[in-house]
């Protein structure tokens, strides 16, 4: 399902390791604060059916949408081996270790998506990150980021290059250009939406 050829980023091995596992106990957010969201999502994409969570962590985004359709085959994929074995533990929800890059199931899926994933990346592999969202998606495909209108670097919790914002959206719709189209975006403000970070998402249709 991952092919091990490839390097590493510093980023991953970041995430892979002590930094990754202290993330997830840190993280307490309940699948059900997110509900609300992902409804939304799934009422502007008719006929999901399968979707997969780059970046799913411990698997409290693909339990919200559990709760909101439990028909729905969930799949995450994940670096860190201690947030993947919490994501594995629940009933429904099938795990996989690796790097987006690499990651080569045997399947697609009807919804792709990531949320706070694509900011922690190297920027040098976002390019290859947006061709692979685009080829592991049957339908749909999500975003939901920290927004930038220019690329900027930012300090995260006393460390160098580990969190970016940019144009996440504007530059898959350009780097998938005439293979997508929007369906819609907006804005996830903190102070009404507090399990949320002041976050910006978009949700592009395969044309």
């Amino acid at each position: 399902m991952v092919e091990s050829t490839r390097v590493p980023s510093e980023q991953e091995q970041f995430w892979a390791g002590e930094f990754g596992s202290e993330y997830t106990v840190r993280n307490a957010i309940q699948p059900e604060q997110r509900a609300k969201f992902f409804k939304n999502i799934l009422n502007h994409a008719p006929g999901i059916h399968s979707v997969c969570e780059l970046g799913a962590n411990k698997g409290h985004n693909l339990l919200a949408i559990q709760s909101v359709d439990a028909t729905v085959q969930l799949t995450g994929l994940e670096l860190n081996p201690n947030a993947l074995k919490e994501l594995q533990s629940h009933p429904g929800l099938e795990g996989f270790q690796g790097a987006i890059q690499s990651f080569n199931p045997n399947k697609t899926f009807d919804l792709v998506y990531t949320c706070g994933v694509l900011i922690h990346l190297n920027p040098d592999d976002l390019t290859a990150v947006y061709q692979k969202m685009l080829a592991l998606s049957n339908r749909y495909v999500l975003i939901n980021e920290y927004y930038n209108p220019s690329p900027v670097e930012l300090p995260y919790r006393g460390h160098e290059g580990k969190l970016f914002k940019r144009d996440f959206g504007g530059e898959f719709w350009d780097a998938n250009a005439g293979q997508v189209k929007l369906v819609d975006y907006g804005f996830l403000w903190q102070r009404v939406e507090p399990t949320w970070d002041n976050t910006t998402w978009w949700l592009f249709e395969k044309v």
